[in-house]
């Protein structure tokens, strides 16, 4: 029996060894980085990419990813500065820059980064009109990539990119602006209509114009606009005969 329990206890060592030396083996892809603390301290380094080994028990390590994180930031009910509520959603692109920093100097950066992006949202768009948030978006976009990117700055965090999705209006204020583009589309109509006449108007004056001066000319036109009239229907027109136009065969009396 006593060989036996030797050979059990020895099993028993040898699994607890391959376990131990298995689980000190750490394999980090590229995009992936290690924060080992050692006894509780901070290693001046960061581990990987590649194989690297830890020691048992006093190493503990955090992996952080260093790949961009597309975070959707949740619909924020915002009175903008012309009292109009709205409610707005955007997308924050950030990564982490200094693994370490965002391990020790905040609690759960992912978290801190999405709660910032939303008092920031709120904060931001609140102070602006209705107008210029729906025509300056690509301003306000960049005006909150720099306010979250300072702020997130001392916790290793790089905002690279914010934009805003999503602004969801009133029905009531749905129903205003279109009756205001309406209105806007029959203010353009009726001055292009306003230019037309006067240019026309124009024109007009400058034929009469021409038609003072040649008395002739009108005679002209008035039998053009006759011949016209009896192209489209065959009628028979009775019109008294300008006396300017028999004058060259009457003479002189």
């Amino acid at each position: 029996m006593f060989p036996v329990q030797i050979s059990a206890g020895l099993l028993v060592a040898l699994v607890i060894v391959v376990f131990i030396v298995a689980n000190s083996i750490k394999i980090l892809p590229e995009y992936e980085r290690g924060v080992v603390f050692r006894l509780g301290r901070l290693r001046p380094m960061d581990y990987g990419p590649g194989l690297f080994v830890l020691i048992p028990i006093a190493d503990r390590m955090v992996r952080i990813s260093l790949r961009t994180v597309v975070h959707d930031v949740p619909p924020q009910d915002i009175i903008t500065r012309d009292n109009v509520s709205v409610k707005v959603n955007a997308v924050v692109y950030y990564r982490v820059m200094n693994p370490r920093r965002a391990v020790v100097d905040v609690e759960n950066f992912h978290y801190a980064t999405s709660q910032l992006s939303q008092t920031t949202l709120r904060s931001v768009l609140g102070q602006v009109e209705l107008d210029t948030l729906l025509s300056e978006r690509e301003k306000l976009n960049q005006q909150l990539q720099t306010i979250l990117d300072k702020h997130t700055d001392p916790w290793g965090i790089k905002v690279s990119a914010v934009e805003v999705k999503h602004v969801d209006l009133p029905v009531e204020m749905q129903r205003a602006m279109a009756k205001q583009a309406e209105a806007e589309r029959e203010k353009r109509a009726k001055i292009i209509h306003a230019e037309g006449e006067r240019l026309a108007a124009t024109a007009l004056s400058a034929a009469a114009d021409v038609f003072g001066k040649n008395p002739v000319t009108l005679q002209l036109r008035y039998l053009q606009t006759l011949t016209e009239v009896a192209a489209e229907k065959n009628s028979t027109l009775i019109f008294p005969l300008p006396i300017e136009l028999l004058r060259p065969f009457l003479g002189d009396k």
